[in-house]
């Protein structure tokens, strides 16, 4: 049986309807459902909150725009990126919590030692709070302001350095590192087209070029050139079980939209950059890691490319959904995946349907068939 419950949320969130629909057993009419280890995922006018083990769809949330999914930095929260700002969903809950971190144009939702960091790229504010300090209401947080707006990131590591990209609204040019008075540090500007980060083993952060990749380690910045003369890495994830981080990679300037079959592995103990080609195309949405640090990528031919990030090797495969292509527009669904410890979840806009694999097995656990294609596909990080 499936019960429903509606409700207009407050009018802290800026005039955004959210209404939730609770299903739940029979017997039970509660707004405030439990959900286990939840996912969340985005379509066109909401987000779907799914039990984490038997992906069974707890609480649907409806909400205009295109919205964008991060975990918040705890076992509980999911940062919700709006046309106002940054919302905080309690996943566990099923309900939207009524914070919010305003933010013109809400961009990049960084994690790294116990911090979670905002960057709103039509101010440059960059917003830094302790996520676990949610469920006691809107945490106070540390507000740093770029020199000029920008589509920027930012991360701030257990010494408390921030490291921030530059740039304007024009162009975007290279990193700046912050010590935890504020004070720059470091700096370098060879970095055109400066996007994405990731952090690696050691506390060595990667962010992507158009010409390669920067990489701050142990107070230095070191400049990680392509291979060919444009080869842009925009995105990337990175492992505290491994000093590799992967990227994406592109070398098609000129291209509409570039589908790439290679990834690039950077090695941020040498500095050294290697192109592995896994014979199908990919997505910004496809990259992720395993619990040992392996490199997972999404392909477009349906299966997930499990890789060793010392030898790149491509470890084995996992089938999962058709073959598919990626649309021109990067707010269209196409397939994501988000893994969390030894669980990988993909998600399947032209069957509307969202998976659980088992990485040790490869084996599909759970599937579940929405009424709506999934866009982006996020969750809650674990215990």
């Amino acid at each position: 049986m499936r019960l429903r419950a509606r409700g207009a949320q407050s009018a802290a969130l800026s005039g955004l309807l959210a209404s939730a629909i609770a299903l739940t057993g029979c017997g039970t009419n509660t707004n405030h459902p439990t959900i286990t280890d939840p996912i969340a995922i985005t379509y066109d006018g909401g987000i779907y909150l799914l039990d984490g083990k038997s992906l069974a769809i707890a609480v649907e949330l409806k909400l205009d725009g295109f919205n964008r999914l991060n975990p918040a930095g705890d076992d509980h929260h999911v940062m919700v990126s709006t046309k106002d700002g940054f919302q905080v969903l309690d996943a566990v809950h099923g309900e939207l919590t009524g914070i919010t971190f305003p933010g013109s144009k809400p961009g990049h939702v960084v994690r790294h030692a116990g911090k979670t960091v905002l960057f709103a790229d039509g101010t440059g504010e960059v917003t830094v709070f302790d996520p676990h300090r949610l469920t006691d209401g809107k945490p106070q947080p540390e507000v740093y302001r770029a020199p000029a707006p920008h589509h920027g990131v930012a991360i701030q590591l257990s010494t408390g350095e921030l490291v921030v990209t530059l740039g304007t609204e024009e162009k975007r040019t290279g990193i700046a590192v912050l010590d935890k008075n504020r004070r720059e540090i470091a700096r370098n500007e060879d970095c055109p087209g400066v996007h994405g980060e990731s952090t690696a083993q050691g506390e060595a952060v990667v962010i992507g070029c158009e010409t390669g990749a920067l990489i701050y380690r142990n107070g230095a910045i070191t400049k990680v050139t392509s291979p060919t003369p444009y080869g842009r890495i925009g995105n990337q994830a990175g492992s505290d079980s491994s000093p590799i981080a992967l990227g994406d990679y592109k070398q098609d300037r000129d291209a509409e939209l570039e589908r790439p079959q290679q990834i690039s592995l950077i090695d941020t103990r040498d500095g050294s950059l290697r192109l592995i080609d896994i014979g199908t195309s990919y997505t910004f949405r496809s990259l992720a890691r395993g619990p040992q640090g392996e490199a997972l990528v999404l392909g477009t031919d349906g299966r997930v490319h499990v890789i060793d990030p010392v030898t790149g090797t491509v470890t084995r495969t996992i089938p999962v959904t058709g073959t598919w292509e990626e649309p021109l527009k990067w707010q269209e669904p196409r397939p994501a995946i988000f893994a969390r410890g030894n669980d990988i979840y993909v998600s399947d806009p032209t069957t509307e349907q969202v998976h659980r694999i088992d990485l040790t097995t490869g084996a599909i656990t759970a599937t579940t068939t929405l009424s709506a294609a999934p866009n982006e596909l996020s969750g809650v990080l674990a215990h």
